[in-house]
């Protein structure tokens, strides 16, 4: 699990330097628009975006910026996939992993996706570009940082909370599980100590009857009075 928060604060930093650059983002997005003669519907999938980068991107500042995009939505997809071998989840983890992935996937139409407050990247746009073109297209990695991080927050108190209820769970059984065998093991002491005084005192008796001298008879006297 710590490996996995690493990972995504690294994403996060890279992201805040991506922030920064949004104006540039849009402006790539609008020369290779242009040259693919495509300036006419919305920036909707990452695929879109790999397509103009790889076909129609002739600025190296443009294709920084795109590649950026584009590398940022790849470690979110590893780390999005890594997350499913951390622990199993329930309903509720795997909910918010499956709405990674399919955000994440190359051809999910992204138009529709808004990412609200606290994140402003929506409000840096023009009312036409926020509406039309880039909305979804900005909103995207937000929307799914702030996804991996709840189901992150979510699988840690999950698993802290069966943690500490399997530790609650050993210390009730503990105790009855060892009762029993002291007190067996008292009985078995008991009954122990009773049958060896019993056989001391019959190997005692066997003993003096063995040992015990015959009473000596007075010598025969006769009849009479005798001194």
């Amino acid at each position: 699990m710590n490996e996995v928060v690493d990972t995504l604060k690294k994403i996060e930093q890279n992201y805040k330097l991506f922030q920064q650059q949004q104006f540039s983002f849009v402006r790539a997005l609008e020369r290779t628009r242009e040259e693919a003669h495509d300036s006419i519907r919305p920036v909707s999938s990452i695929v879109q975006v790999q397509c103009y980068k790889d076909h129609h991107c002739y600025n190296s500042t443009d294709r920084r910026i795109l590649g950026m995009f584009i590398s940022i939505c790849n470690d979110l997809r590893s780390l999005c996939y890594r997350l499913e071998t951390v622990h199993p989840g329930d309903s509720v983890s795997n909910g918010l992993l499956e709405k990674c992935k399919v955000l994440l996937n190359d051809s999910n139409d992204l138009s529709a996706i808004r990412a609200t407050y606290p994140h402003g990247v929506v409000n840096y746009l023009s009312m036409e570009e926020a509406r039309n073109r880039y909305g979804g297209v900005v909103s995207l990695i937000p929307v799914v940082i702030d996804n991996m991080k709840e189901w992150i927050t979510y699988s840690k108190r999950h698993l802290l909370y069966a943690v500490s209820r399997g530790r609650a769970t050993s210390k009730k059984e503990t105790p009855i599980s060892q009762r029993p065998c002291a007190v067996h093991f008292a009985a078995q002491n008991s009954s122990g100590n009773k049958h060896n005084v019993q056989l001391q005192e019959k190997d005692f008796q066997k003993y003096l009857a063995e040992n015990q001298r015959p009473q000596q008879k007075a010598p025969w006297r006769p009849p009479g009075k005798h001194p």
